[in-house]
Order: structure tokens, then sequence, then C-alpha cells
């Protein structure tokens, strides 16, 4: 099955592709640096890691794991430092980061 959850806004999701969805959906982005070796093994773990714990493509399955999402972002451990350092984009202002999670409480309150 794949269905995302029902977004409460455009801006939510767009947040959430731009911070999450390269390892949190199955719609990763796979740039050519993660062709090669050791790098590949460590970009497979994160996206593996991070759809086995929450993955908006497969919304609905009640396999969601969405009850620290909040705390992961606030804390900084989502996106994590490693991938922000190749992707600057997505990190997220403070601001934006409030608005993901309230966005992220509203829009996943069933837990998929």
């Amino acid at each position: 099955m794949t269905a995302e959850p029902p977004w409460d806004s455009p801006q939510t999701r767009a947040l959430a592709v731009r911070a999450c969805f390269d390892c949190h959906s199955n719609e990763t982005i796979w740039p050519s640096y993660t062709n090669l070796a050791p790098i590949s093994w460590r970009t497979q773990q994160h996206v593996d890691e991070g759809r086995s714990k929450l993955n908006f493509s497969t919304w609905g399955t009640g396999r969601q794991r969405v009850d620290k999402v909040g705390d992961q972002i606030t804390s900084g451990a989502m996106p994590p430092l490693d991938y922000l350092l190749v992707h600057p984009e997505a990190r997220l202002s403070d601001g934006e980061k409030t608005q993901l999670i309230d966005g992220l409480k509203a829009s996943l309150r069933d837990g998929g």
C-alpha cells in the first residue's frame, strides 16, 4: 500500500519533504556519492532505519512510530548532523521546526 498521511497543509508536507522524506519515505533521492562504499552502506542503513520507524509513503499500515517525532526534531536528532552536512537545504529554522512539529501533530494524530 502506498499512501501518504492526510496532511494538514501543503506547507507541512513541503517541510517534511525537505527535511524528512529522503529517509522517511519511498521517495529517497540517491545522489551519485551514495553509490560509493562505505558511504553507500551508511546511507542505506540510515534509510532502512528511518523507514522502519516512520515511512510517509506507507501511511495507514499501522506500523508508524510517531510518538517521539516532535522530540526528535526539537532536540536536533532529526535530521541527523551527517545528513545536514551534505543536505544543507534540510536545515530548518526554529520557526520552521515549530511549524513542522505542529503540522505533523495535526497530520499524524491517528498514528497511521
